[in-house]
């Protein structure tokens, strides 16, 4: 229990935070004064760290009791607004319009308590020494209640002295309101009265929202459950973030009695009421990329520039390199993930930026599930699944019963929404379960109707799949014959790669001196040496990188190379119709602006759109062209890359040139 204020005390700390807030933050004030509805709840926003640079002794009581004195920014914030509306109307002839509800939120980024593990804990270390100051939690966003309205505080007078003061109601026993045993007043003479009646037109209102954010599950260890906790969202903060969003909220932990239910033990469990709430989605990276490591891409890629996919190799070989070889699967994986432009026509429609990966190959022997968990290291924010453990309700959404009312649930692709969704074992999913993904691939969000509550969540996420074959592949029958997977569902899938066990002695010599060789890991091997293996760290800030800064547009030549493979593969393609449709097409070009990401470009080349057919043609069971490919799961790292690629070049082209169509 902290101690009572005198009024003095209170009017001192009023008035520094007034003066604090028409110092910094007058530009804030004055757009609040000249918004045009008054019964609003407007936000202030300030920053933490400002505060403790200005008045280190209010900041230090703000943290530790911030249930007492936000309330008294909240009042403070008013009287700064009444001063900005004088000055407006001295000095500028401006006439604002007074507000009645002024919420201070304080932004704690880059304030020293982010960096506390005291003050900034995750979800699962929130302990009872955490309650009553202003902590720091980050997850994300998994349930999201209605909004509602609850009554917030009310003034009484006392019969016997007529003094007037508010109750607030406690959130810990259900809103209700808790009238105290005796008169408040601070007077000379105490007044002791213990009645009270309630002030006619006194209530205020709230907004009110309650929501459920999760711990990320990539920071936790094998085995370790994630955790969650219960935020209430009040006032402006209300309808600010839906499920999948990651955020950091800061607020004051407290605790609240579990709904009553029959045979069912009523619980305090922990809530934080939020008093700033930060979404991370568009910085779901926090890699720092520093100047120096720019300047060391840019370096890199002029030591390449008379062999760049030498360079480009250099980068691939970063990628799982515990397993060896498979060049091929390894600069798809590249691909997917960096991904290619997202792109919107005059109508509003929207083509999809991201793709899609599925392997296919035979069980123990191809790393499939290797390089699943490895995309999922290297992308920002990734979800992992197995499709025998999973239902369309945990793909998609599903909906939930709690306390009488019907909430929404995110499930695994929502949660990876702008990051990687990883599914193993795709074919041990039934096909009802397969079937609800077709909309969050292609349209990227999912449709929702359930329990009376229908709408549309954001589903922005890469899908990268592996799979075995149906029995015994057979190379002469369709993808979807060999895998079980339907046409639709394949279709969607920008690169498919079969990788097939062929019991090749000399390969498998060789893989196995590179496993032994595992155990004699090379000491000392300089990591700042990019020309040779590039480390995990570097390679999460490289795609970070790439994908923020640039968004190739097509050459001509690279244009009509695309369009002229995709006329091919439509004329010539019987069997695999599945695959040879639009999308076909549309991820031609993606792959193709990936790759030029991948190469430090703003345009798509020639080099780039040979590189997207040489992947859709490794897929085997397209081979119009290229007939010589040969099984992706063998395919090496060439030492020659460069003069490698012009032979496949004048193949391709050749071919296009011969059948008239380039």
């Amino acid at each position: 229990m902290v101690e009572m204020e005198s009024p003095t005390q209170t009017a001192e700390h009023i008035e520094s935070m007034t003066e604090f807030l028409v110092k910094n933050y007058s530009d804030q004030l004055r757009e609040i004064s000249l918004s045009s509805d008054p019964k609003l709840h407007y936000p202030l926003f300030i920053e933490y760290a400002e505060l403790v640079d200005d008045n280190p002794s209010l900041a230090r009581q703000v943290f530790s009791n911030p249930e007492h004195y936000l309330r008294q920014f909240d009042d403070s914030a008013i009287l700064a607004h009444k001063i900005a509306l004088e000055h407006m109307k001295k000095f500028e002839k401006k006439i604002g319009i007074e507000k009645r509800f002024i919420h201070v939120r304080i932004n704690t980024s880059g304030s020293p308590l982010e960096r506390s593990p005291e003050t900034f804990p995750s979800i699962g270390r929130v302990r009872v020494k955490h309650r009553g100051i202003l902590l720091m939690l980050k997850g994300t966003v998994i349930r999201s209640g209605a909004v509602k309205m609850y009554e917030g505080e009310r003034m009484y007078r006392c019969r016997k002295c007529k003094h007037m003061f508010p109750i607030f109601p406690e959130l810990e026993s259900i809103n209700s309101i808790v009238k105290p045993p005796f008169c408040p007043s601070q007077r000379s003479k105490s007044c002791e009265g213990t009645n009270f009646d309630p002030v006619d037109d006194t209530v205020t209102r709230h907004d009110y929202q309650e929501i459920k954010i999760q711990e990320n599950t990539q920071v936790l260890g094998v085995g370790v459950i994630p955790r969650s906790i219960l935020v209430v969202l009040k006032d402006d903060l209300v309808d600010n973030v839906k499920a999948g969003d990651d955020v950091v909220v800061s607020g004051i932990l407290t605790s609240k009695w579990s709904h009553d239910l029959k045979d069912v033990r009523c619980d305090l469990e922990p809530m934080l009421i939020a008093n700033h709430v930060r979404r991370t989605n568009e910085l779901k990276s926090e890699i720092d990329i520093s100047d120096d490591l720019i300047e060391k891409f840019k370096n890199f890629w002029s030591h390449f520039s008379d062999t760049p996919l030498k360079g480009r190799n250099a980068i691939l070989r970063g990628i799982c390199p515990q397993v060896f070889g498979l060049f091929t699967v390894k600069l798809a994986v590249a691909l997917t993930l960096i991904g290619g432009v997202q792109h919107v026509d005059a109508s509003g429609t929207k083509v999809r930026g991201e793709s899609h990966l599925l392997l296919i190959g035979d069980p123990g022997c191809t790393g499939k599930s290797q390089f699943l968990k490895f995309a999922a290291k290297l992308s920002n924010r990734a979800v992992i699944t197995t499709g025998l453990g999973s239902t369309s309700a945990g793909l998609t959404v599903t909906a939930v019963k709690d306390g009488g009312e019907w909430m929404l649930e995110a499930g695994a692709l929502v949660l990876a929404d702008g990051g990687l969704c990883c599914i193993d074992e795709f074919d041990s999913m039934r096909e009802h379960d397969r079937a609800t993904i077709h909309e969050a691939m292609e349209q990227q969000s999912i449709s929702v109707a359930k329990a009376g509550l229908v709408t549309t969540l954001s589903t922005k996420t890469i899908v990268f799949g592996a799979t075995n074959p149906k029995g015994q592949y057979d190379p002469d029958q369709s993808l979807s014959v060999n895998t079980a997977l339907s046409g639709p569902l394949l279709s969607r899938f920008d690169i498919v790669l079969v990788l097939l066990d062929t019991k090749n002695p000399e390969w498998d010599a060789v893989v196995s001196s590179h496993i032994l060789a595992e155990v004699q890991i090379e000491q000392g091997r300089e990591v700042n040496d990019l020309t040779t293996i590039w480390p995990l760290p570097m390679l999460q800030r490289y795609i970070q990188f790439v994908k923020r800064n640039f968004r190739p547009v097509l050459s001509k030549e690279a244009e009509e190379i695309i369009s002229s493979y995709y006329r091919l593969q439509r004329r010539s393609s019987t069997h695999n119709a599945a695959r040879t449709t639009v999308r076909m097409l549309e991820s031609l070009i993606r792959l193709a602006q990936a790759h030029a990401r991948l190469m430090f470009r703003n345009e798509v080349t020639r080099l780039d759109a040979i590189t997207a057919i040489l992947c859709i043609e490794s897929s085997m069971t397209i081979s119009a062209i290229v007939d010589s490919m040969g099984n992706a799961l063998h395919s090496n790292f060439s030492e020659e890359p460069d003069q490698e690629y012009a032979k496949q070049e004048k193949i391709i082209l050749e071919k296009l040139r011969g059948d008239d169509i380039y």
